[in-house]
Order: C-alpha cells, then structure tokens, then sequence
C-alpha cells in the first residue's frame, strides 16, 4: 500500500469513527450501487466510500470531515434522477440520505407536514390522505423518489397545472452547509418575506448549495369532487393547441396532459388499453366543489376540434384514463435505451414544439416519443437511443435544446440540470447570470466539495 493509499485509509477510518457504527461502507459493490443515477450516466472511478446516514449528526460529520480533507461529497436519495445529477466518481464520497425517511410529523390544523429527506414521496401523499390531506407534487417516479430528491431538483409532475412544483410546496429547510453548520431557512407559515429567500435558492440546487436534512412542506385538503375528460386529435399541434385553450378558457384543470400517437402505439404494444389509431391523447382533469361543472366545460372546449372525447366523473373509469398517462415511460422505455430530456416553452408555443419534434424525428430518423404535462408546457421528448446512430442521436437531442431555447423554453422543466445538461447552460443563463451563479456557489461552498461538476 502506498503512502497515500495509507492516508487516504487513515482518513476514512476518521470518517467511520465520527458517525455511527456500520454506517460508513468501502464495500467496492456498494460503491458501485451508489455511482450512479436513473440516467445511466458514469463519471470515471468509483467512490472512496457511502455514507449512509441514519441522523442529522451523520450528516454533519460527514461534510465537516469532508471540508477538512477537501474531500467532494455527492448527497444522494432513491437515486431516480435524470440528468446525472447524483453520479460520484473517484474521490468522493456518497452521502446516502435514504435512511433519513420519517415523517416527523403532519398537522392537519397548519395543512403542513415535517420530513426527512429519505422520505418516499408517494408515502407522504399516503400518510397525508389518512388527515384528509394530500402533497400535491407527484413526479412519475413518486412511488420511488424521495422528498429531499424532488427538492433538490425541484420537481413537479401532473398536478403542477393547478398546484405548482416542489418549490411552491416547500415552506422551510434544514440544511447542513459546506463547513458543516445546521441552519435552518423558511416558517411553518405560507407568507413570511424577512430575509432573502434562502429556502427558495436551495430548492432546486441539486445538492450543490447545501444538504437537505429535513422539510417543512405545504399539504393541500382532499378534493371534494373530481371529475376527467380524454379526447383523440388527428395531430399533436392540434392537441397542443386544444390544452392552450383549455387554458385561455379561463378553466384551470389539476391535470393537463397530451401523449403523441408514437407514444399511444408504445402503450398499446405493452399491452394497455389504447387504440393504435395513429392520434394523440389529451388527459384533462378537475377537482374540487366544482369539478363535474369544470369538466364539462374542458369537455366542450376539447371536442371542438378532436376526433372523439368522453369524460366522467366515475372514479374507475377515470384510474382507466389516467393509467395511459402512467404507461407511457415504462412503455417506451421497453423498447430500448431512451433519452428522458424535459424541455419547457411557453404554453404559447406548445404546438409549434409538438410539431417541430415530429418533424425532427422524421428528419433524423430517431424516433421521438413526445409527452407533455401540457399545462405548464413542460414537454418530455423520449429520444430512443438504442439501437440507432450515435451521430443521429446528438443531433437529435442537441436540436430539442435549441427548439426549446429558441421558442423562449428552458433546456429542463424539472429534473435538473446535473451533468448532462451543463454544456447548455450557458445558452440559457447568458454571461452575467452564470457569472453569478458561480459566485453564489463560492459564497456557500468556498471549497467546491458539495456535488461539483453538477447544475452550474
């Protein structure tokens, strides 16, 4: 063993002694477990070691142990992330925080909830339905993600149309920072301006500002009532442009989706329950007092110009619709290796996205499964990857960047920014806001050890 083989070693049994017994692990399979994300993206190496902390105090341990050996720490939940955000290479050590995963407490009177950041988040949806109340956020991979990962990319999901993203829910943090202080930003109360918005700056930071130990999150009641409407459009600009006037209509559904016909013939070759007629699918849906009312006014507004619509207020056949939103991903992600991008335009612009990214496809030949939470204009293009030209492929992807940008988007709608993503930035941000950001990350991270080479 060398010299710096034998410090290194010396180093982390430091690591072991200051958290808790078993949970710092050198295990080269754990490791490996841990190096990378949904994204498939490797960095180069494997990790010195994981962490897997149990408390706060491990937390703090950690990152004081790592700011004193100029160690990077790369925080990490269920690992669902798309954009390479929670990858580790040589050198660093993963901060596992799936551990951390109770819910401390929810208060019905107050509409909120207290967590850790291992916390699943459809468990905290679920454990809020038992007051009457739900968490509103709900990414595709809820039943998997935690709370402190939607955090850290400020996720969304369906709901964002009506209820907004993670950020809109989270009310305050507990934090552990670079030199390893405790600090707490945000109020148990929805308004409260004194001070700079901290809370709002670490939402969304991947992990690169600070690390999330805890939350206080904004729960929303039951809906009284709900109610759901599908139709089938001959083209995705026409469904596109079908959700924009939903929305100019003056009616705000808590769901507004649209899957491409590429997309609906994935679904129907797994198996679901969706004719292959070549159409796109809209999914809209209501809730509250007035949900039977609303949906049949986005009834009216959709069968303007589709082919078929239906809607119901019948809670089965509505779990029948909404299970072809749901079968999308796993769908096309049967069909080989898939590129998950999530660009974002203006709901404006939504059609012309829709039909720029059938003509790419057709140009590039790559196939594109394109899906949309329609109402915020967040669209996810599936760039099928396996199987076809790398070359064909980066054109491809490169051009969804430029579409979005172009139509006055953003490069990603909500799962961040991570790795694979950085070369963009720059085409987005301009100069003078990255020149800020890099000094924000200085001011908080002096030493640049928490999750570097990701978001900025």
């Amino acid at each position: 063993m060398t010299g710096g083989a034998v410090a290194r070693a010396g180093e982390l049994a430091a690591l072991a002694r200051a958290v808790r017994p078993g949970a710092l692990s050198t295990d080269p399979g754990d490791r490996a477990r841990v190096a990378v994300d949904r994204s498939g993206h490797r960095q180069e190496g494997l990790p010195l070691a994981v962490v897997r902390a149990g408390a706060v105090d491990d937390v703090v341990a950690t990152v004081r142990w790592a700011a004193a050996h100029r160690v990077p720490v790369v925080p990490r939940g269920a690992g669902t992330g798309l954009a390479g955000g929670a990858t580790a290479g040589a050198g660093s050590v993963v901060l596992d925080l799936g551990g951390m995963d109770r819910i401390l407490a929810i208060h019905p009177g107050d509409g909120i909830a207290e967590v850790e950041p291992g916390v699943i988040t459809a468990e905290l949806d679920r454990a809020a339905r038992e007051v009457g109340l739900r968490y509103t956020p709900d990414p595709a991979s809820a039943a998997l993600s935690t709370v402190g990962g939607n955090i850290a990319t400020n996720a969304g999901g369906l709901h964002c149309v009506k209820y907004g993203v993670t950020r809109d829910a989270v009310l305050a943090l507990d934090l552990v920072l670079a030199d390893g202080t405790l600090l707490r930003t945000g109020r148990r109360t929805v308004k409260g301006v004194a001070g700079y918005d901290l809370t709002s700056l670490v939402t969304g930071s991947e992990g690169t500002l600070a690390v999330v130990v805890g939350a206080t999150l904004r729960l929303h009641p039951l809906p009284a009532a709900t109610g759901t409407a599908a139709a089938y459009f001959a083209s995705p600009e026409e469904a596109a442009a079908a959700c924009a006037a939903v929305l100019d209509a003056g009616l705000r559904p808590s769901v507004l989706e649209f899957l491409d016909a590429r997309t609906l013939g994935a679904i129907h070759r797994a198996g679901g329950e969706v004719p292959a007629t070549g159409e796109t699918f809209v999914l809209a849906r209501t809730d509250g007092f007035a949900a039977a009312a609303e949906i049949e006014a986005v009834h009216a507004v959709l069968r303007r110009t589709a082919t078929r619509a239906e809607y119901t207020g019948d809670p089965a056949a509505a779990d029948r619709l909404l299970a072809v939103r749901r079968a999308a991903l796993p769908a096309v992600e049967r069909l080989g290796r898939v590129l998950i991008e999530d660009i974002a335009v203006p709901r404006s612009r939504l059609a012309e996205a829709a039909g720029a990214l059938t003509a790419l496809a057709d140009r590039t030949g790559v196939p594109v499964f394109t899906f949309a939470h329609a109402g915020e204009g967040n669209i996810h293009p599936l760039v099928l990857a396996g199987g076809q030209d790398p070359a064909a492929v980066r054109e491809t992807v490169d051009e969804v960047f430029r579409l979005a940008l172009r139509l006055g988007g953003t490069i990603t709608g909500e799962h961040g920014v991570g790795t694979l993503k950085r070369a963009w930035l720059d085409a987005e941000l301009g100069p003078a806001a990255r020149s800020l950001h890099v000094r924000i990350k200085q001011a908080l991270d002096p030493l640049g050890i928490l999750n570097p080479g990701k978001a900025i």
